[in-house]
């Protein structure tokens, strides 16, 4: 599924209560536009367990131990997840990106998604903290409120 595929059926499953029809007209192309300038890939490989869980990795700051984020790898192919699985009690599975940076914005105990862009190496990877996706879908749509009418009393 290409990446307006992704939009559009994001658009489509979105609840109908509230203003969240709204909200994921004003969201989705905000992820689109962030997964084509800084990811490769139309959809990521995480591991889960068994009943669905995604898997979870504390990482330390070297220098300062007391430090750590929880982060989420999500690997450009099945061979690269598969190889860093170290238990059979986790699978790899296919996730389109544009549901993956939307389910970011709701993971609290995650801090960050480790994209693992290049094949074969698991060194390198392009970072995208809850934070500044929370920051960017928070001005999108701060922007696409009316503004509220000045009093010239």
């Amino acid at each position: 599924m290409d990446l307006q595929e992704q939009v559009q059926a994001l658009i489509d499953e979105a609840p109908q209560d509230g203003g969240m029809p709204t909200a994921i007209r004003i969201i989705a192309p905000l992820l689109q536009n962030l997964a084509e300038q800084r990811l490769k890939f139309e959809q990521y490989y995480i591991l889960q367990n068994l009943q669905g869980n995604w898997q979870l990795t504390t990482l330390q700051h070297r220098q300062r131990p007391g430090l750590e984020k929880t982060v989420v790898y999500a690997f450009a192919n099945l061979q690269d997840a598969t190889r860093s699985s170290r238990s059979a009690e986790l699978v790899a599975l296919p996730v389109p990106v544009i549901p993956l940076l939307f389910q970011l914005l709701a993971l609290d105990p995650v801090d960050s998604i480790l994209f693992l862009e290049v094949v074969g190496d698991l060194d390198k990877g392009e970072e995208l903290t809850r934070l500044e996706l929370q920051q960017l879908v928070q001005a999108a749509l701060s922007q696409s409120q009316p503004s509220p009418p000045i009093d010239i009393a």
